[in-house]
């Protein structure tokens, strides 16, 4: 039985983490472009133009949104939702609640995000919608556990399955004369590059010295509030360090091909974050399945995915360790290699992470199937 699956999600031509993630999803869920369509979610300020495989463009000035982008779900077998706080119209993104209570498919819920301090109104719409959907989906144990303990939920609605890691093998590796670090994703406030760059700065004495990328634009919503002060912070802080010409500064959007080809010439991806509630990291898992090694530090996505192997740890905000942490990966032969492997190999891949969706929603349709009464002879 072929399974049609809709989407609800930010989607490209958006460009940021969430569209990404279901780009993928649906491109694995979907392969041949026939079964499913996605009801793409965008903001006023995202390009309206229409891209391969939507159905339907819900925009956050469409007064009741929701009900068509809900009637268009249900023209499929399965919805698969994205959930992110702030991405749909209302109060925390609170139109997404009704838009669930109006399916009449079986619906899927990922969430990107389960925090260990909300609000009373975010805690209050994470459980209803948890107890709208027909199941949830986190993709970390830690963020299972946060969602378990912390929210009113039923555990038997929520799954593990992990973020898909791309399969960066067949890319041809470009090394650059000197060690080459790497940050990639959309710029802003809390992504801690300035502790990167300082980490940068007391690696002077390597020779040849490291040289640091940070690829990605800024991100829309902090462009549209605040312009790109935190972009030039960056720039004059590290004219400050005196590591101005030791960075590199590749502020546009990435293709797939061109940023499988910037993973592969690192020789250490940094993830210098602030956030110590980031349970889900999509930098993370191109990072790790790409087999460069990682400096990151704790933040809960990482300690889980870190602890057996391919990285290292550093407690936040501290530019020392995370440049020893460095410094270690670039100066012991070998170390690297051990360190790297994807925790689970092939399990964490698209194709195989796919496959778990689809056991999950063939379950969904099989509990709501009716079993036909016995007539006796």
């Amino acid at each position: 039985m072929t399974i049609r699956y809709g989407f609800l999600s930010t989607h490209p031509p958006t460009q940021c983490g969430l569209a990404a993630f279901n780009s993928a999803l649906a491109a694995h869920l979907n392969p041949t472009g026939t079964s499913g369509g996605v009801v793409r979610v965008a903001a006023s300020s995202d390009d309206p133009t229409p891209a391969p495989g939507v159905v339907h463009l819900w925009t956050a000035t469409t007064p009741a949104g929701w009900r068509d982008s809900a009637a268009a779900l249900n023209t499929f077998d399965i919805a698969v939702v994205q959930h992110e706080y702030g991405i749909y119209p209302g109060r925390d993104g609170g139109d997404v609640l009704p838009l669930l209570r109006r399916l009449t498919v079986p619906s899927i819920v990922v969430l990107h995000t389960v925090l260990s301090q909300p609000t009373t109104g975010q805690k209050a719409l994470l459980e209803q919608i948890v107890a709208a959907a027909s199941a949830v989906v986190t993709m970390t144990a830690a963020a299972h556990d946060r969602l378990l303990i912390g929210y009113a939920v039923n555990p038997a609605k929520i799954s593990v399955i992990p973020h898909g890691a791309s399969d960066h093998a067949g890319t041809p590796t470009r090394r650059h004369q000197r060690p080459h670090l790497l940050t990639w994703g959309l710029l802003g406030p809390g992504k801690g590059i300035e502790w990167a760059l300082r980490a940068l700065a007391l690696l002077g004495d390597v020779d040849p010295a490291p040289v640091y990328t940070v690829a990605g634009r800024t991100h829309p919503k902090v462009l549209e509030q605040f312009g790109d002060a935190y972009r030039e912070s960056l720039t004059a802080l590290a004219a400050s360090l005196g590591v101005t010409d030791a960075v590199r500064w590749a502020d546009h959007y990435l293709d797939e091909d061109e940023l499988s080809q910037l993973i592969r010439s690192a020789d250490v991806v940094v993830l210098p974050y602030d956030s110590t509630e980031q349970v889900t990291s999509g930098v993370l898992i191109e990072a790790v399945g790409a087999d460069v090694p990682v400096v990151a530090t704790e933040f809960p996505h990482a300690v889980e995915l870190l602890a057996d192997g391919p990285g290292l740890l550093v407690p936040h905000q501290d530019p020392d360790a995370m440049a020893a942490a460095i410094r270690h990966l670039l100066a012991e032969p070998g170390l690297a290699g051990r360190l790297t492997g994807l925790a689970g190999g092939p399990t964490l891949r698209w194709p195989a992470v796919a496959a778990r969706y689809q056991a999950l929603a063939a379950r969904l349709l099989a509990d709501r199937t009716p079993v036909a009464a016995s007539v006796p002879a």
